[in-house]
């Protein structure tokens, strides 16, 4: 009887050991299966706003008055573009945050190309990894007024519709067309030529 109630607890032992082991290797694998999970930052809202609001004020700070109305209006920026060997003639951009440029001729609205340039936070990260929306636009707008050439040489250059729908575009150059009537209208001048409002002459 007693070697019996021996063997029984020895087999019990034995199954506890394996069944502990088997629990521990099935721990293991489930760790390595599933992904670390790492807390994420909470990024309080009103955090963005302001970096927003701030970033509006820099940008109408720096940029003319039309210029400034134009983003408040539509929320984008034209520049016309000034390398002289274009040989598509008379052109200019749409700046629009966190999107690409898109290249356009504004006689006809014919749609050029998009560049594809990224100006990351490099901040305190507030924000998160990406400036406010009118840091981005501020900077593209700075970076082809200051150095054109080189803003588009170092671009990731595609055919329009790669990331900004065609038809998008061609609405904002409508909707761009009418605020330009309407700017003309106001000042009681007569309605000058797109490109010439692009570079701010009548």
């Amino acid at each position: 009887m007693l070697a019996l109630l021996v063997t029984a607890l020895v087999a019990l032992a034995l199954l506890a050991y394996v069944g502990a082991q088997s629990a521990r290797s099935l721990l293991a694998r489930r760790r390595v299966a599933e992904p670390v999970r790492r807390p994420q930052p909470r990024i309080d809202p009103g955090v963005e706003r302001r970096a927003e609001r701030k970033a509006r004020a820099l940008l109408r700070s720096i940029v003319d008055a039309e210029d400034w109305e134009l983003y408040r209006d539509l929320g984008f920026l034209r520049v016309a573009g000034r390398m002289a060997d274009s040989a598509s003639g008379s052109y200019c951009y749409l700046i629009y945050p966190h999107r690409p440029i898109v290249a356009y001729l504004p006689e006809s609205s014919s749609l050029l190309s998009e560049y594809c340039v990224e100006f990351p936070d490099r901040g305190d990260g507030a924000y998160g990894p990406r400036l406010p929306d009118s840091d981005d636009v501020l900077a593209k707008w700075m970076m082809i007024k200051a150095d054109e050439e080189r803003l588009v040489r170092g671009a990731n250059m595609h055919l329009p519709g790669r990331q900004v729908d065609p038809q998008q575009v061609r609405r904002d150059l409508s909707r761009l067309r009418d605020w330009d009537r309407k700017k003309a209208a106001d000042a009681g001048r007569p309605p000058v030529s797109v490109a010439s409002a692009a570079r701010g002459t009548a």
